[in-house]
């Protein structure tokens, strides 16, 4: 197989991916056909015997870093959350439980959805995971860690009832 037919067998993961990172299929298929633009110009980039697709990965993620700078939303508020306008399907208990999973992913901080998407639903090694966000090994474990205990938590409890992630200090 040619280079090119290689990144598109990786494109239905590359979209999972972005619509996980998202949460709105318009801006993850724009951030898929922008991570297959730049790796088809940028081919002479990849180390043949390296792994494809955590390469598209880091691509596609630091694509999506820039717009998130771009638009300005690195902080995503309660009110106005992806999660907020995901409808489950009709009458569909599994429908249900997807929903509040989505609504619990997109509580999570970004760090650590990163992370639990690349590890848990793209099945990356610790290694590859490590590579792809550019961080150390420990600190991809520590963060998945953390988000699998969150996703516990708001799962269980539900976001209404977490208590505020920051606590207010004031001078005396």
């Amino acid at each position: 197989m040619s280079f090119e037919q290689d990144v598109i067998g990786w494109l239905p993961q590359l979209r999972r991916y972005a619509r996980a990172l998202t949460g709105d299929p318009a801006w993850a298929d724009d951030l898929v056909q922008d991570t297959a633009e730049r790796a088809l110009a940028r081919w002479r980039g990849f180390r043949p015997g390296t792994n494809l697709r955590a390469w598209l990965l880091t691509i596609l993620r630091h694509l999506y870093i820039d717009q998130l700078r771009g638009r300005h939303e690195i902080a995503v508020d309660d009110e106005s959350a992806p999660w907020r306008t995901l409808e489950a399907p009709r009458g569909e208990v599994d429908g249900l439980v997807l929903r509040d999973l989505q609504r619990a992913l997109y509580c999570l901080p970004v760090e650590q959805r990163e992370v639990l998407l690349l590890v848990c639903v793209e099945e990356l090694s610790y290694k590859e995971a490590s590579s792809a966000l550019g961080v150390p090994i420990g600190t991809v474990m520590s963060r998945l860690a953390r988000a699998r205990e969150h996703m516990r938590v708001l799962l269980l409890e539900g976001p209404a009832r977490q208590s505020p992630p920051l606590k207010v200090v004031r001078n005396p």
